[in-house]
């Protein structure tokens, strides 16, 4: 099952539908709406000036390229694009200010959109993992990162991942899930390289500030189409965590370990690059993980994990969470009563945010800010 297009879809037209009730329900009492009004709140990052950074998918277009490349399949292509995808960054009142917008964003034949997804800075400079461009999605600019001058607003591109996705091709990619371009999720800064996650084909790309690319790891020669979402970083190893699919099954996604040390030797299975990390480790805890959407280290050295939704079956808007892991490997939870959560990230003030109605209508995305217990 797809993601963020499935995944997210089906979250999304619940959301939607269920939308006047949602907004009267309350998540947990830790957890607190702060923005309001975004369109679709993906990936966060709190910048060197204290402000909070949110890439938001944007509202699609209505550009088509059916003809002119090949299109993702029914029932959820082809895509229609546009450039409304946007960066946005919240000052410690609150406030909203676009720092660039113009990116690409696409909207799928059921409503979803993607456009740009995670942010990252390095050296000062904001980066951003573009997930909705390439032709598939309607839109002549690649899928890529892209560097972002915050001052002027203005963004370039310094690598094309819809080119290298094309060329280093998965050992076993899952054929109803397949998208030309890919869906880029999530990334992390590790050693000064961006480490970037694509869920539909199960692959994690290693990409230098120069440009330079590299295939990290094949997830699905080892794992299968186990849906990899989330990544982040921490005393040389690398956390993956992953969706896997529909319907649902409670407990069954995991987070699993990558050893930095492995890395850089031996290309990963049917890639031909170096820099491949070929041993994964499910992470030792006395219970499993649901629906993984974001991890993150908090303050006090546990990982905390976002969830979509915990319910059997398919998501369910209201049933988002955030869980960590206990020192002793118990999964306890943190917040939960969230609506199609697909972000999170630690504050200065030690609070967690979360990017909320992350798949609903336009202009209903939240940042809600969660006091941790």
């Amino acid at each position: 099952m797809k993601i963020p297009k499935i995944v997210l879809l089906t979250a999304a037209t619940l959301a939607a539908s269920l939308f006047p009730n949602l907004l009267a329900a309350q998540p947990s009492s830790n957890v607190h709406v702060w923005v309001t009004g975004l369109n679709g709140p993906r990936g966060l990052k709190f910048g060197p000036d204290g402000k909070l950074y949110v890439a938001e998918a944007g509202t699609g277009g209505t550009t088509s390229t059916a003809g002119a490349c090949t299109q993702v399949i029914a029932p959820i292509g082809p895509y229609l694009g546009g450039n409304t995808s946007r960066i946005s960054s919240i000052n410690s009142a609150g406030t909203r200010t676009t720092v660039a917008s113009g990116f690409p964003s696409t909207v799928d034949t059921m409503g979803d959109m993607l456009g740009v997804m995670d942010l990252a800075f390095v050296d000062g400079t904001l980066y951003a993992l573009e997930g909705g461009a390439g032709c598939s999605h309607g839109d002549s600019l690649p899928n890529g990162l892209y560097s972002v001058n915050t001052k002027t607003g203005s963004w370039k591109l310094v690598a094309n991942l819809s080119e290298f996705i094309q060329t280093h091709m998965v050992k076993y990619p899952n054929p109803p899930d397949f998208e030309p371009d890919g869906t880029f999720y999530s990334m992390v800064e590790f050693h000064n390289r961006l480490y970037a996650v694509e869920p539909n084909h199960g692959q994690i790309v290693s990409i230098g500030m120069d440009g330079s690319m590299a295939s990290v790891m094949d997830v699905s020669a080892s794992q299968g189409h186990i849906v990899p979402t989330a990544i982040t970083a921490r005393d040389g190893q690398f956390y993956l965590g992953n969706l896997n699919l529909f319907p649902i099954q409670p407990n069954y996604a995991r987070i699993q370990t990558l050893g930095y040390a492995e890395c850089s030797q031996v290309a990963a299975p049917g890639l031909d690059d170096t820099g491949a990390v070929h041993s994964l480790h499910i992470l030792s805890s006395k219970a499993g993980f649901t629906t993984v959407v974001g991890t993150a280290f908090g303050p006090d050295g546990l990982l905390y994990v976002l969830e979509l939704s915990d319910a059997a079956g398919y998501p369910t808007p209201g049933d988002g969470k955030v869980v960590r892991v206990k020192a002793d490997g118990d999964i306890e939870d943190v917040a939960t009563g969230l609506v199609v959560p697909t972000a999170m990230t630690f504050g200065p003030d030690w609070k967690l945010y979360v990017s909320n109605f992350g798949a609903a209508p336009p202009g209903t995305g939240q940042i809600v800010r969660i006091d941790i217990p």
